[in-house]
């Protein structure tokens, strides 16, 4: 919640989209709590293409209508972004030296050409924010969803394990949390035993604990995120810098930061000394989408992106 221009923004109580029958709902439930002015608009942030004014998500069974949620709570207007539109805005104001990012590689002045906003999460999104003369244009995309292969030997090997999506295996098959158990398995597997971990937060705790199947998943895990993050960088000429988002990489900053991801990240031949001046970064504010989406409504001039919705007549 935003109250008004240059406020802080309020945080109200996180929900699981399980916990609540669709959007109206939820957003009554959060607002309970709250005793400041009343809500006159509402700018949220989906988890898939943003085409309609009514958007069925991707990972959850909500359909986000944004008449329904303006008329039912008495907005003026409501406007739907992709989520990964306000995360791409938040790199305008977040700061190394503030502890909002944690370098990934030794620290490289960012140039002036675009910037990449990804993150492994319950998906995988992505967003490139490209300067335009004085302005910034957000191009929120689906890349998650592009396929995605082994390179190394080794991978050769396990990969006929990876659980196919749909048919394919895509960069968030691999990069989500989802990924990360399947990745375990996949592992598992080709060594021929049994995988111990019945969700993703398993790995992440065994791996402190010292387990070498957590340990080896969560090695590969940065390193295919760096493998895609270049490709991506290279995509978008990302000379801005590559910041990572996302539920995941906050919370193995460390293993981000002991070499896989960015040696992986730099092998981009012919382009290997372009990639390396590319700086990158782990997103570690804890709230980088609402940082994002109050820049966005101040700032309405300064940010061009996509996005639908509704406005009462």
């Amino acid at each position: 919640m935003l109250p008004a221009p240059g406020e802080a923004v309020h945080l109200l109580p996180r929900a699981l989209t399980a916990e609540a029958s669709g959007p109206v709902e939820a957003i009554k439930a959060a607002l309970k709590g709250y005793d400041g002015p009343a809500p006159r608009s509402a700018m949220i942030a989906v988890a898939t293409r943003v085409d309609r004014p009514a958007i069925r998500l991707t990972n959850a069974h909500w359909t986000v209508d944004s008449e329904e949620i303006g008329t039912a709570l008495g907005l003026d207007r409501v406007v739907l972004v992709n989520d990964y539109t306000p995360v791409a805005a938040s790199v305008t104001v977040l700061e190394a030296a503030s502890g909002d990012l944690a370098p990934l590689g030794e620290p490289i002045a960012a140039g002036s050409g675009s910037r990449l906003v990804l993150g492994p999460g319950t998906g995988f999104g992505a967003a490139a924010l490209v300067p335009v003369e004085d302005r910034f244009a957000i191009l929120a995309t689906e890349a998650g969803h592009a396929e995605f292969g082994p390179v190394e030997e080794e991978e050769m090997g396990f990969w006929r394990h990876i659980e196919r999506v749909g048919g394919r295996v895509t960069a968030e098959v691999v990069l989500s949390g989802p990924g990360l158990f399947r990745l375990a398995r996949a592992l598992a597997a080709h060594a021929g035993t049994p995988c111990p971990f019945s969700a993703p937060n398993d790995i992440l705790t065994a791996a402190q604990a010292g387990d070498t199947l957590a340990a080896k998943t969560l090695d590969r895990f940065a390193r295919y995120l760096g493998r895609f993050a270049g490709d991506l960088a290279l995509t978008f000429e990302a000379t801005g810098g590559v910041f990572i988002a996302g539920g995941i990489a906050p919370r193995m900053v460390d293993i981000l930061q002991q070499g896989s991801f960015r040696e992986a990240f730099d092998q981009k031949a012919p382009h290997d000394a372009w990639a390396r001046n590319v700086p990158a970064f782990v997103i570690t504010h804890r709230e980088p989408a609402l940082q994002g989406l109050a820049v966005l409504v101040t700032h309405t001039g300064r940010f061009v992106y996509q996005s639908q919705g509704w406005m009462r007549s």
